[in-house]
């Protein structure tokens, strides 16, 4: 699914109506622990649909500033295992190793990668897009029907580590959105007290 499988380039969007069920999905998204997502996980169409709808982020200059690396079962093991020597050779703690569970317990993942630059909007803009991204993609995986956990980890942002993402000079990990449906119920968690935080001018 394209956006032109939905709308034609330079047509009117249609204005936003009152949705009481989105008010509500939104109040209630959950973002679940990564290694206790499990099948079913979204078909390849249902990945596809959910790549298009993330893709409809803020995004100034229409730049694009991201790529996505939809990763199976198979990949990811791969990846844990080359991680995993990785955090060897390095000395690294334990607990290392221990998270790369997370990177392989979920049916599908997908890597959002940021390729943001340096041109005509700022780099920080671009980042912010890519975030952006994650959140729609989350969005998208709950409106399908599944839960989603968008994490990062140490391998994100080792040096060593990213070559074995195939991420290129100046690309960054903006995270991986683990997808699938949680083994037990989720539970709420501490939400901020958004008046603490808010302040309105007249």
């Amino acid at each position: 699914m394209t956006t032109s499988d939905i709308f034609d380039l330079g047509a009117p969007m249609p204005a936003p109506t009152a949705s009481p069920e989105h008010e509500r999905r939104l109040a209630l998204r959950r973002s679940a622990p990564a290694q206790d997502l499990t099948a079913p996980g979204p078909s390849p169409e249902q990945v596809s649909r959910i790549l298009t709808l993330g893709a409809r982020s803020p995004d100034h200059g229409k730049l694009f500033p991201w790529r996505f690396v939809v990763m199976g079962p198979q990949s990811r093991a791969d990846l844990a295992q080359k991680l995993k020597a990785l955090a060897a050779d390095k000395g690294l703690p334990p607990k290392s190793v221990a998270v790369l569970a997370k990177l392989t317990a979920a049916p599908v993942s997908i890597l959002v990668v940021s390729t943001a630059a340096p041109g005509p909007k700022p780099v920080w803009e671009q980042e912010l897009s890519s975030g952006a991204v994650c959140m729609n993609i989350e969005h998208a995986a709950d409106a399908l029907g599944f839960s989603a956990s968008w994490i990062t980890d140490w391998y994100s942002y080792d040096d060593d580590a990213l070559p074995l993402l195939g991420l290129v000079a100046g690309e960054k990990v903006a995270g991986f959105i683990h997808i699938g449906t949680a083994s037990e119920p989720l539970l709420e968690r501490v939400r901020p007290d958004v008046a603490a935080i808010t302040t309105t001018l007249p």
